[in-house]
């Protein structure tokens, strides 16, 4: 292997010549106590940056050997590494100056919530760390600049490496701290399963967030405290005792005037699906990761998905138990996010009224006296909702405004005042009792059969799809868009870099239309969980800038994909 003292000779030869010429630069060096590895070099100062990992031996990194030998303490810890390694990088990019995007360095930058990313990987059986981030190597015009770069890999690096990838930086208690709230954490999601619960929300959340675009927690906000009726005690491993709102598995409401804070708890919930980093205000708000949201997504295409648990016979004709259109209306796409999530494993479906086709959640009785149920082809949630319980295991927490009909399937009420939640069940089913629900007749379901094989095109070469991630909402790949602004549950733009990834290797790799969707997901995650990110990104170098989706994320993505 090559030597610092190599590169910083190889840099004083190259300086001032033409900018290809810093491709000489790439491979690793070995540094004092660290490997610099230039994976790729950029062709342009005005090109995406160059690519640089960082590589630390555990003997060097020396990290307890116990924070990171399972996947959530790992995580825990990688999530830190990047945290303090952005805060020290932040303070030298574009210290060092030139044309383009001279002295730029990037590194990936988490959100409040832990996420598994390719910026820092720890192996868990050697403890060596790799960090992945990305350089904007200097030039004056189109000419190297090798002193400006010298910098940044003699200076300014070191000293990020140093204060961020060693154990020796850091106070061992705050790394403690970290590492016992994700065993915490990890405890209460094995909790649910044990008590039987779809939700957690520890007393002294809180759930509100700063503003609309941001995620950080509410200055001076009303903190979470349960009803005495739903409170449950967890003894935690390290914090001790811990008291909260136990949602149990079954149907949940949550009703309320407006602003009083339904729509916050759901989100909350849709957001306990992931860990949070201390001083979040919702550590401690832990849903079944399995969790979907659900809602209406007017326009959609839906592809060969049986939704004739909730569509029955249409006019025009159309199949239900292989329904494809490419717009959806409300009531069918809201019936077909609800089956992709029942193909995804999901247990619990978190709904909220206001973004559901009001049709597809109920019809009353004045509707149904003057539309009688045999010219209606909707079967509406309302009727299905404790089958799905009852039947498939699937749990619903609904957050409803103004329609008091599922007091009479809910078995919790749950009632939202100024942010304070108030177990409202005997009141709620009291007063239901003054307005019963029509009595009608009505056909259990039949199972939806989940034997969809959507991608049937010849695989192609790797290298020709290109992935744009457009924020959170859409991805584009080979020139095909693939809108996500409705798969509410991504929490961050590296996740959707990732499923274009995903996506681009099933079309490569698994096209070939002998598989049903459930089978090429599976394929997906038996190849990361054997070779890891590397294992579908595919090429010489993993970049930063990927983070892990869930299951559920990969399938709504697939089944969005319009190709």
């Amino acid at each position: 292997m090559k030597q610092a003292e190599d590169l910083k000779e190889l840099l004083g030869r190259i300086d001032r010549r033409g900018y290809p010429a810093y491709k000489d630069t790439a491979g690793a060096y070995q540094f004092r106590n660290y490997v610099l590895s230039i994976d790729h070099v950029q062709g342009d100062p005005f090109a995406a940056p160059s690519k640089v990992s960082v590589i630390v031996g555990a003997k060097q990194a020396e990290f307890p050997e116990e924070y990171y030998q399972n996947a959530w303490r790992k995580a825990a810890l990688q999530d830190m590494l990047i945290r303090r390694f952005y805060q020290r990088a932040e303070r030298f990019s574009f210290q060092a100056k030139g044309s383009g995007k001279s002295g730029m360095i990037s590194v990936s930058r988490p959100g409040q919530k832990i996420l598994e990313r390719s910026a820092c990987q720890i192996n868990g059986t050697n403890g060596t760390i790799v960090f992945r981030l990305e350089v904007g190597f200097p030039a004056n015009g189109r000419t190297v600049n090798a002193r400006e770069l010298g910098k940044i890999l003699f200076d300014f690096l070191p000293e990020c490496i140093e204060d961020s990838l060693y154990y020796r930086a850091y106070q061992k208690k705050a790394v403690a701290d970290v590492i016992a709230l994700s065993d915490d954490q990890q405890f209460i999601r094995e909790e649910l399963k044990k008590q039987g619960l779809a939700a957690f929300a520890a007393n002294g959340s809180v759930l509100p967030r700063a503003t609309g675009v941001s995620d950080r927690p509410m200055q001076n906000a009303v903190t979470f405290t349960s009803p005495a009726s739903m409170e449950v005690s967890m003894q935690l491993p390290h914090a001790g005792e811990l008291r909260g709102m136990g949602i149990k598995k079954g149907i949940t409401l949550i009703v309320g005037g407006g602003y009083h804070g339904k729509s916050t708890l759901l989100k909350a919930l849709e957001a306990g699906i992931y860990n949070h980093i201390a001083g979040d205000g919702r550590e401690y708000v832990i849903t079944d990761d399995t969790a979907v949201k659900i809602r209406a997504e007017d326009g959609r295409s839906v592809k060969a998905t049986d939704i004739s648990m909730f569509i029955g016979t249409l006019p025009n004709g159309k199949d239900t138990k292989r329904f494809s259109t490419e717009d959806a209306s409300g009531s069918t796409s809201q019936a077909a996010n609800m089956i992709e999530a029942m193909e995804a494993g999901a247990n619990v479906f978190l709904i909220d009224e206001d973004t559901s086709a009001t049709n597809f959640m109920i019809r009353d009785e004045l509707m149904q006296r003057v539309v009688h149920r045999e010219s209606e082809p909707i079967t509406p949630f309302i009727d299905r909702v404790q089958e799905l319980y009852q039947r498939f295991g699937i749990s619903t927490i609904l957050v409803a405004g103004s329609c008091g009909s599922y007091f009479h399937k809910a078995d919790t009420v749950l009632q939202m005042n100024q942010y304070v939640p108030m177990d409202v069940t005997e009141a709620a089913k009291a007063e239901a009792a003054y307005f019963p629900l029509a009595l009608g007749s009505l056909t259990p379901a039949k199972e939806p059969e989940f034997k969809r094989m959507l991608f049937a095109v010849k695989p192609g070469g790797r290298d020709r799809m290109k992935i744009k991630a457009m924020g959170k909402d859409a991805l584009s790949i080979d020139k095909k868009t693939v809108d996500l602004r409705y798969v509410e549950q991504i929490a961050d733009t590296e996740q959707v870099v990732m499923l274009g990834c995903l996506l681009k290797y099933v079309l490569q790799n698994l096209s070939n239309g002998k598989k049903t969707v459930q089978e090429i997901v599976d394929e997906l995650f038996r190849v990361i969980g054997q070779k890891g990110m590397e294992g579908i990104y595919g090429g010489r170098y993993l970049p930063t800038g990927l983070a892990m989706p869930r299951k559920q994320e990969v399938f709504a993505c697939l089944n969005r994909y319009r190709g």
